[in-house]
């Protein structure tokens, strides 16, 4: 076995990649970019070694540096992880040429399956059913809009070097299909540095199940069975699990035997992932295969009690795999939440800052979380905006869902805008309980999982606009004094000829609210709300503090919150979800309740794409005017109205800064 291994790779995966190499007794070594100096997997590597600036070209895509750092430090095998040189044929070349293990699939299946369209050939000889479409060479325009007039819409169009869901676009009609083309491949080529395209017959009501495959080096082949990656947004998996719900023996062991098949084609070695689309009467077609190991793959770890990594380790040193299919068990179920910044209220918007508050759930045999951050940490523009994985296991899949609902409400992040309160929606949304799963599940279930679909619930408001308003009264929750009877230990509103009562106003969820309060006794608050003049709720509270959690008795109901402080927001947890409150007050200055995206503003920091007017064109609302990237992804920034584009403040290129006025825009 290797005594030392070097991880090309950052965040949660590389951390999980040091654990196990660690309880294996192999020591590591980690690579890491500017913004990353700090980051917890360059801590809790054996060693670090520093390669380039923090966009990711300028390091973690810098397949010389790595190696350099790998022969630097004496390591003898490099793991990729996931995304950046996971998939690079030329970086495995690379590895070899110097005498380095790469720990994943020899460079001939890196490149087999590296083009999805070649990708469909080999499959198709070697009689792993396919999905209609034309992956053909020719990339006219013209020749692939006629290939999908000729197939019918929907289709789908795919980068052949894609992955991520990058590069991909639903067209609905013809007459959608040279914009979405368009805006395909220039993702493409800047993700990729590919741009050509496959299409393909777009299945309606598809359900995203894979296969877990191993090989090793002596001819042995295995499946660890399935997943169900349907839950996605923008074609990325948002939740997944193991075993596919409803799976029957036989069609496991048909799609398990294709996927071996399909791994043998190509002469694999090490952890790869067949991917396949399962139509509604049990069909299935080979969609593509992920050479490397998938986020997802805690899922099935939980479900076989193997450790994959390990057998990534093990396979790569030329040992023979673990346990032969007979060997292998399914146990369980499990379930992975990913826990992302981003807006899910906003087209999904990436979010950028800081790690201000941060609170998982308590980690046993039924939780697990893979994790690449801590408090304080931050989530920059530079990767993606992944934080961590929330993976729960349970004996069957109602009590798995159940620990995850139960475990998403004890994930508390502050600081950023995260998924957390959506990804609990879908968890325990009827729809998903009841297992209708197909890709399209959040378009089909939009307004069921939207905020504004949640049951109110008043007490909750209540206490949320009650503690914006005790954070300008801070002795109610914390003050504790000795000298009680001291005038100078109290603070209870008490002046000359006025009322003992303090007016703040919070704002929540958009709304202002005026908040009238005065304190009675040392815990108890008379209060009232309202809200553009119009009296909303009053009540009375008593509230006590103890560390962050505070203690609520309103209106005869208890209950317990845990309350974060930054000085200005105040976000409060509990049972129904986080809600922040932003509070005016004299010592704070103005709040601003606004986003800074949105309109004709850089929704955050990236880079300007393209323009798809010209100066003084007039335009119709919702025409799109430029593209920018930022995050891995393009955001498209429309016409709000009718109206004029007199200038554009960027070229194509240029950095931008988040919430920066892109262009000149006179409305009509």
């Amino acid at each position: 076995m290797f005594n030392k291994i070097l991880i090309a790779n950052r965040g949660e995966i590389a951390c999980r990649i040091i654990r196990t190499a660690r309880a294996m007794g192999v020591k590591t070594v980690a690579v890491y970019s500017d913004a990353d100096a700090n980051a917890q997997h360059v801590l809790l590597a054996d060693q670090a070694v520093y390669i380039g600036g923090s966009a990711s070209r300028d390091s973690y895509l810098l397949g010389d540096k790595v190696l350099d750092a790998a022969l630097q430090t004496g390591a003898q095998a490099i793991h990729p992880g996931y995304g950046f040189l996971s998939e690079n044929a030329a970086f495995s070349e690379l590895c070899n040429a110097n005498n380095v293990v790469f720990i994943g699939p020899p460079v001939g299946a890196i490149e087999a399956m590296g083009s999805k369209s070649a990708a469909k050939q080999i499959m198709q000889e070697a009689g792993v059913p396919l999905v209609p479409g034309y992956h053909g060479s020719d990339q006219s325009p013209a020749t692939l809009k006629s290939a999908a007039d000729q197939m019918g819409y929907p289709v789908l169009l795919k980068a052949v070097a894609g992955g991520g869901g990058k590069g991909m676009r639903q067209v609905w009609d013809s007459d959608e299909f040279d914009e979405a083309l368009a805006a395909a491949k220039r993702e493409a080529l800047n993700g990729f540095g590919n741009d050509d395209m496959l299409v393909e017959k777009y299945l309606t009501q598809p359900r995203h199940v894979e296969i877990q495959v191993f090989c090793d080096n002596h001819g042995n082949a295995v499946y660890l069975f399935e997943r169900d990656c349907s839950v996605q947004r923008r074609h990325q998996k948002v939740l997944e699990e193991a075993p596919a719900p409803g799976m029957s023996a036989e069609l496991r062991q048909a799609m398990g035997e294709a996927a071996v098949k399909a791994a043998q084609a190509i002469d694999y070695r090490g952890a790869g992932t067949v991917e396949f689309l399962l139509d509604v009467d049990g069909s299935f077609f080979f969609m593509e295969m992920n050479t490397r190991l998938q986020v997802e793959h805690p899922v099935t770890e939980l479900i076989t009690g193997e450790d994959l990594v390990e057998w990534q380790l093990l396979v790569a040193d030329g040992q023979m795999l673990p346990k032969a299919q007979h060997q292998l068990t399914l146990t369980g179920h499990a379930v992975e939440a990913r826990i992302y910044a981003e807006d899910p209220d906003n087209e999904f918007l990436p979010a950028t800052g800081t790690l201000a508050y941060l609170r998982t759930p308590a980690e046993s045999a039924h939780v697990r979380v893979d994790s690449g951050v801590i408090e304080g940490d931050e989530v920059s523009v530079f990767y993606d905006p992944m934080i961590a994985k929330l993976i729960v296991w349970d004996h069957d899949r109602d009590r798995a869902i159940d620990r995850l609902t139960n475990a998403l409400r004890d994930y508390r992040i502050a600081g950023l805008t995260t998924n957390i309160d959506y990804l609990h929606r879908i968890a325990d949304s009827q729809p998903f309980r009841a297992a209708d799963l197909d890709t399209r599940f959040i378009e089909r279930h939009t307004e069921l999982l939207s905020k504004g679909s949640a049951k109110p619930n008043p007490l909750n408001d209540q206490l949320a606009m009650l503690a914006g308003a005790l954070q300008q009264r801070r002795s109610a929750i914390v003050h504790s004094s000795d000298e009680l009877c001291s005038p100078w230990q109290s603070n209870n509103d008490w002046r000359l000829n006025y009322r003992h009562q303090r007016e703040t106003t919070v704002t929540l969820a958009g709304n202002d609210y005026q908040i009238v309060s005065h304190l009675r006794g040392e815990h108890e608050i008379i209060w009232s709300a309202s809200c553009d003049g119009q009296s909303i709720a009053n009540g009375t509270v008593s509230c006590r503090r103890d560390g962050d959690s505070v203690h609520f008795v309103l209106d005869g109901q208890r209950s317990t919150a845990t309350l974060f402080d930054n000085g200005e927001q105040l976000t409060l947890f509990n049972t129904n979800g986080s809600f922040t409150a932003i509070v005016a007050g004299p010592d704070l200055g103005d709040a601003d309740s606004g986003d800074a995206g949105g309109g004709l503003q850089a929704p955050m920091n990236g880079t300007i794409v393209a323009h798809l007017v010209e100066p003084g064109a007039s335009v119709e609302a919702g025409t799109t005017l430029l593209v920018m990237e930022a995050m891995k992804m393009e955001h498209a920034i429309k016409a709000p109205s009718n109206g004029t584009v007199s200038e554009f403040y960027f070229a194509p290129g240029e950095l931008v800064s988040g919430g920066a006025e892109l262009l000149d825009f006179a409305a009509e």
